[in-house]
């Protein structure tokens, strides 16, 4: 049989099917684009989008991760005269070593250091146009140390007058010895005001704290000179007012009152150090154990002053007792603990401790009150027996050296950071803290 001739060699036909192979393949691409064959006549093949993604490198942090901390704290690297002002700030804002790490540096001080070189300064508020003279900066007398000095012994020279006024009112009626006392403490109350409104015991923060604190202080001071009295008549079932007059413990008063010059001092010379301690530091940590002995020092020191003006106290108006002694010691402590945590920046925390030494006072004197209701037990049992064994003092010296120890506990934690040391911003310190 003969075969019909279609036109085409077989080489034609093998041509002709691999053409139609080399265009099936260029618009096989399944987004509907062709793809142009290779040269040795194999389409080109695109990988899938799943395989295409996973060969790609894993993302990476921010090339500057300082950046975005430089934004979230503009205006405190702006206006920050050092790099140890920045530091004080990050601390206070809850950023540690470990958080610095985080940012590629080894501390929180190498971290400030960047910050402060990297973010511009702020013009201050005063700037002038250029030409126009700059107002005379005002030069500190240099008697105002003389000033603060004769303003931190003035609560002791004016306690001595009003209990010099007092013993002159000896003979005088109760009323007039009552009008001449209250005159006395107002004056010494002044006095105190005037005396810590500057110096090393000046409040940088103002919170709720500071004004409560006020409150207690009162309280504490003024049961450490009438509370021992009013114990003992409510033990033995009076007072009988309005005839009975009050006793006060003239030692203690006279004694605290001076207390105020060596616990300024005492003041002063903690944060001078604690300042130095601040530049000197590479990190928290090493802050913490320089900043340590120095307020258990400054302590130290304090306590001896004030136990020195206690006995010479004594000596001079009469002793009370090693209780009343002790009872006043620990009182001196608790008021300059709560003084400097509020000079530093955590006046609640003063306020606090100081709420706590009143809370116990008051609960003793309220416990012997309640034992007279009829159908009660006898609740004043505890008070009538720490009373009885130790003597009348041992009430505000048990209540005074727990506040105290406690404060003391919580500033060797809050004052050993960076906050404590400088300025903040805005705001007590420990509203930041962590």
């Amino acid at each position: 049989m003969t075969t019909p001739d279609t036109g085409a060699t077989p080489t034609a036909a093998a041509t002709a099917d691999g053409d139609g192979a080399r265009s099936a393949s260029a618009t096989a691409n399944t987004d509907g684009t062709a793809t142009p064959p290779n040269p040795d006549g194999n389409p080109t093949r695109t990988p899938p989008p799943g395989k295409e993604a996973t060969a790609r490198p894993a993302r990476r942090g921010p090339a500057d991760p300082v950046r975005s901390l430089m934004h979230r704290h503009q205006e405190l690297c702006a206006r920050a005269v050092d790099a140890l002002e920045i530091a004080a700030g990050l601390e206070a804002h809850g950023v540690t070593d470990r958080t610095a790490a985080r940012f590629r540096h080894r501390d929180v001080f190498s971290l400030a250091e960047e910050l402060y070189a990297r973010v511009p300064r702020a013009e201050a508020p005063d700037a002038r146009p250029e030409g126009q003279p700059r107002p005379p900066v005002p030069v500190p007398a240099r008697g105002s140390r003389g000033v603060r000095a004769v303003l931190q012994l003035l609560p002791g020279a004016v306690c001595l007058a009003a209990v010099a006024a007092l013993a002159s009112a000896g003979t005088a009626t109760p009323a007039v010895r009552a009008g001449v006392g209250a005159a006395g403490g107002a004056l010494v109350a002044l006095a105190v005001r005037l005396a810590v409104r500057s110096g090393p015991l000046r409040l940088r923060h103002r919170g709720a704290g500071s004004w409560t604190a006020g409150l207690w202080v009162c309280w504490t001071v003024g049961y450490a000179v009438y509370g021992d009295w009013l114990l003992g008549q409510l033990l033995a079932g009076g007072p009988d007012l309005p005839g009975t007059t009050p006793r006060a413990a003239v030692a203690t008063a006279v004694a605290l009152a001076f207390a105020l010059a060596p616990a300024a001092g005492c003041a002063h010379w903690f944060a001078a150090r604690g300042r130095r301690g601040l530049a000197a530091s590479r990190g928290l940590g090493e802050l913490a154990a320089r900043v340590r002995p120095l307020l258990l020092a400054a302590t130290l020191l304090f306590l001896g002053a004030l136990v020195a003006l206690l006995l010479g106290a004594d000596a001079a108006f009469g002793s009370d007792g090693t209780t009343a002694l002790a009872a006043a010691a620990a009182l001196g402590v608790l008021l300059f603990l709560a003084r400097l945590l509020a000079v530093h920046g955590f006046p609640d925390a003063a306020a606090t401790g100081l709420a706590s030494a009143a809370a116990l006072e008051a609960l003793a004197l309220s416990l012997v009150l309640i034992a007279r209701l009829p159908g009660l037990p006898p609740l004043d049992v505890p008070v009538e027996a720490l009373t009885t064994a130790v003597g009348p003092a041992a009430v505000p010296a048990v209540a005074c050296t727990a506040a105290a120890t406690g404060l003391l506990v919580h500033g060797l934690r809050a004052l050993t950071g960076a906050c404590a040391h400088w300025p903040a911003p805005s705001g007590p310190a420990e509203a930041h803290r962590p």
